[in-house]
């Protein structure tokens, strides 16, 4: 039975999402069994990056408007610049993400991602890693910034960029494996 059998959840992405950052953890979510729907701004698609370039398009599954953190058991926050910063300027994805946090279920970001959990205020006192280039947020937002290909702390897991996806991706199935077995989350009919 796959380690993720029966878990929700969501991947919270806008346009300019970094294409491998969303494609490849999802693609191994649901290999895992993990139910996962792609949760956005707007209805549609999503328009991803590789860079500065336009690449693949992604099918939004729900609009943050009719999403619900009790709709879901884990989040997955891809990078890409400008996906995260029209994210965290957003009240209504602030809050959904904080609901998730204080929920206590696992929250996965990777590179420019964690810009929105400094957002929601809740980094500080926290030792995690991002994009180098908003290291400086970070430690503005009283977390510690770490240069690591992974940081896990408590129900997080947060990598640098898409060169550190293979550690990401392992560590963000062990954390949402554990949480999964914690909570008791039932397998899929």
């Amino acid at each position: 039975m796959p380690a993720l059998d029966g878990l929700r959840v969501a991947v919270l992405a806008a346009d300019g999402f970094e294409e491998r950052e969303l494609v490849e953890p999802v693609r191994a979510l649901r290999a895992a069994g993990a139910r996962v729907e792609i949760v956005a701004p707007h209805e549609g698609e999503l328009q991803g990056m590789r860079l500065e370039n336009q690449a693949g398009r992604a099918t939004v599954d729900r609009a943050i408007h009719a999403a619900s953190a009790e709709d879901y058991d884990a989040l997955l926050l891809p990078g890409g610049a400008l996906s995260a910063d029209s994210l965290r300027m957003r009240a209504e994805v602030q809050a959904f993400v904080r609901a998730v946090h204080h929920a206590g279920k696992p929250i996965a970001a990777i590179g420019h991602a964690p810009w929105l959990l400094v957002s929601t205020g809740l980094v500080p006192d926290r030792a995690l890693t991002s994009h180098f280039s908003i290291q400086d947020d970070v430690r503005n937002a009283g977390g510690t910034w770490l240069d690591r290909a992974v940081v896990a702390e408590g129900t997080w897991i947060t990598s640098r960029d898409e060169y550190d996806l293979p550690a990401f991706i392992e560590a963000t199935i062990a954390l949402f494996a554990r949480a999964r077995r914690d909570r008791s989350i039932p397998h899929s009919a």
